[in-house]
């Protein structure tokens, strides 16, 4: 994480979910709170989503993923981001996954997953904690 600029986080809806009013309340959240926020839209491959992050030189994505294809769609963005050299990029995300999901998805490399309802404050606090752990390593 570079030092002396704020946190860059690309915030992407992989997939055909069309919902992306929480991905838009955490952008403004974070963007709030001073973190640099690149929202990439609606519809976003994971190629894309990891074009936007390496190109950006994000610190961080975070997904939002309604649709039940969790599993897909973050063993992708983290397979992309390792065939770029880019596993520095921390994965995150939230929205409908299901408990039962959590460990596998931490097992692939996803560093945090936020359920519905959680508090955005704990999400800042969580995103801003990057890069004091960036820095104690």
């Amino acid at each position: 994480m570079a030092e002396g600029r704020p946190l860059r986080v690309v915030v992407a809806k992989p997939g055909l979910d069309g919902h992306d009013r929480g991905a838009k309340i955490v952008a403004r959240a974070l963007r709030d709170a001073g973190v640099e926020v690149i929202y990439t839209g609606l519809h976003q491959t994971p190629e894309q989503i990891v074009e936007a992050a390496v190109q950006e030189d994000a610190d961080a994505v975070g997904l939002s993923i309604l649709s039940g294809a969790h599993m897909t769609l973050f063993k992708r963005v983290l397979e992309l981001l390792a065939e770029r050299d880019a596993s520095d990029i921390v994965v995150f995300g939230g929205g409908i996954i299901p408990e039962a999901d959590i460990p596998p998805l931490t097992e692939l490399g996803v560093a945090k997953v936020f359920t519905p309802g959680a508090p955005t404050q704990d999400i800042v606090a969580w995103v801003h904690s990057l890069r004091d752990r960036a820095e104690a390593s």
